[in-house]
């Protein structure tokens, strides 16, 4: 199957921190990032495959800095690796201050999703190529989160 550029699935989202998305110190719960994350992962991934997809793995979340409510989020998709019928979706979230327009990265993820058919199967997917050196990056180091889920999935096979 062929490559097509990562640009092809950069997908973009915007939301507004609000009220009832943070907990009692006025800070966006984890959850609700969670689940924006998968969202636009599902979203990129679609976008590459032109496929229905559903969420394999969440591989890594990593909590960088809290968002608080007015807050902007903007959250970035991009698939940065393919196997046959999987791929690899980097999101980063970044919090911008409305008022002063800083911007701060508050958390990055990497997912694997898998592209299905109508019944449900596993279908291929289209290469990747890399547009951005974060993104080339990201490609060299992929072998190894394939190991190492393939680690995680034979240890609980075993238990």
């Amino acid at each position: 199957m062929e490559k097509i550029s990562s640009n092809v699935s950069r997908t973009t989202l915007t939301k507004l921190v609000l009220p009832p998305d943070t907990n009692h110190m006025g800070t966006i719960f984890g959850g609700t990032v969670l689940s924006y994350i998968d969202e636009i992962a599902a979203i990129t991934a679609m976008k590459h495959s032109a496929e229905v997809v559903v969420t394999a793995s969440i591989d890594t979340v990593n909590f960088l800095s809290s968002a608080r409510v007015g807050d902007i989020l903007t959250l970035e998709g991009v698939v940065i690796s393919t196997g046959r019928t999987s791929m690899e979706v980097y999101v980063k979230v970044e919090c911008e201050k409305y008022k002063t327009r800083e911007r701060v990265l508050t958390t990055t993820s990497i997912l694997t999703m898998v592209a299905i058919d109508e019944h449900g199967q596993p279908v291929p997917v289209p290469g990747v190529i890399p547009e951005t050196e974060e993104e080339k990056n990201l490609l060299q180091t992929a072998k190894k989160r394939k190991e190492r889920r393939l680690q995680i999935a034979h240890h609980e096979d075993l238990n």
